[in-house]
């Protein structure tokens, strides 16, 4: 049996994604999918607008075998890191033959040549990157103009500028660090741009353009508006305007669990947030991952201009520095993510377990080939964490604190009663 592997988000499950799963099956020659998925955290360094066992749900229905969690160190870290974590644990699985993503580009030629060049990273190219930081340039704009300079071929420049390009980019260069035996493939992503806010016609939205509408879903409830142009509507019209975008069975979901365990945003974070800054000096701050002593510095001094989550981080933007990166910089202070134990765990080996969300009972089997070939533990019950060694045990507790503040935000907004992560059950379909 030939398995692919699938590094997703699923911010919802939408059409798109489908697509993918049954497109990386069919250029893969692939008989069955695993998927390492974000939990409830996500890489552009937000809380995933519902939680990781629905998403992992609607994965499972729709053709995906096996869903593992990506530990949140690596789903909420910047490209290189969401790569490296995601594509070495489904290597660690020791069943996985290929992994496929898809890109804007679908040119896994050119998308190779420059994760070449950013993975040596040739002298000429270097100096290069630093003059266009100096010039104060954010991270991502003088990556690409020195890509441009570098290599005098503005195709390889602009395969900078989206962020599935650049994502796969990242997945063939941890796949060269790690001389894995996967394949890799690439399928062009269909429908809407990424970051487009409005419906497409005729069924491939953006997952963002889904997220803009199910925040107009929350009525009294909804804590801040994630764009659009949606008015707000009963949620019966906005499941119908979603019947076209979303495979069935995820829209049965989108219906059973609204109001209760979505949607949820930034903002429903924000008095956990200012607590934890208001414990903070500049010093302390930049412990934590993607906080830079001038980023420290600005958010001390800004502190008192705290209105929510959100509004700081566009507050804390500069042009240096990008809006993901400040999200991603307060989420890790939030979750108490540090620079120092990260390195740890990419110095020791970068996983210490393979932590198991769900699976369909038809592909029971492909559990039990992953637990005799994989040189990680399977972690199915939390009740196993005592076998792992202290650093596995620090990454898991830190995997669950964040699933469990997750789990208090939306069983407090929405009233429901509270289930901790060691009472939570595997997703069986």
């Amino acid at each position: 049996m030939k398995i692919v592997g699938l590094i997703t988000e699923y911010n919802p499950f939408h059409n798109g994604h489908l697509y993918h799963i049954e497109e990386a099956k069919r250029t893969a020659g692939a008989d069955a999918a695993i998927v390492v998925m974000s939990g409830d955290y996500v890489q552009r360094g937000t809380p995933a607008i519902m939680p990781k066992r629905l998403r992992a749900e609607m994965a499972l229905r729709c053709g995906a075998s096996v869903v593992f969690e990506l530990p949140v160190c690596y789903a909420t870290g910047s490209a290189e890191y969401f790569a490296t974590g995601a594509v070495s644990l489904l290597d660690s699985l020791g069943i996985v033959d290929s992994i496929c993503f898809g890109s804007e580009c679908n040119d896994l030629s050119a998308l190779s040549h420059v994760a070449d060049i950013l993975g040596k990273e040739p002298e000429d190219y270097r100096s290069l990157l630093k003059k266009n930081l100096k010039k104060g340039s954010s991270f991502p704009a003088a990556r690409r103009d020195a890509m441009l300079e570098y290599t005098r071929t503005p195709v390889y420049a602009s395969l900078l500028n989206d962020p599935n390009n650049i994502l796969g980019i990242e997945y063939l260069r941890a796949l060269k660090k790690l001389n894995s035996p996967m394949t890799a493939f690439t399928i062009q992503r269909k429908g809407s741009h990424y970051h487009d806010r409005t419906l497409s016609s005729p069924n491939f939205s953006s997952a963002s353009a889904i997220r803009s509408l199910l925040a107009y879903s929350g009525s009294t409830l909804r804590t801040e508006q994630e764009g659009g142009s949606f008015e707000n509507t009963p949620f019966s019209n906005i499941l119908g305007e979603l019947e076209d975008q979303v495979p069935s069975s995820c829209l049965e979901l989108l219906k059973d669990y609204h109001r209760v365990q979505y949607p949820v945003y930034q903002n429903d974070f924000s008095i956990i947030l200012k607590y934890k800054l208001l414990n903070k000096h500049p010093g302390s701050l930049t412990r934590y991952m993607d906080v830079s002593e001038e980023l420290a510095n600005r958010i001390c001094s800004q502190l008192n201009n705290f209105f929510n989550y959100r509004q700081f981080c566009e507050l804390l933007k500069t042009r240096e520095t990008t809006q993901t990166r400040i999200n991603r910089a307060l989420l890790h202070i939030m979750l108490g993510i540090k620079k120092d134990d990260v390195n740890t765990y990419i110095e020791s080996g970068r996983h210490f377990y393979a932590r198991l969300l769900g699976y369909r009972k038809d592909r029971a089997k492909l559990i039990s080939r992953i637990s005799k070939e994989s040189s990680l533990p399977l972690i199915a019950r939390l009740s196993d964490m005592d076998e792992l060694p202290s650093l596995g045990q620090r990454m898991l507790r830190n995997d669950i604190l964040a699933s469990n503040l997750y789990t208090s935000v939306v069983t407090d907004k929405y009233k429901t009663a509270f289930q901790n992560e060691y009472k939570q059950s595997i997703i069986k379909v």
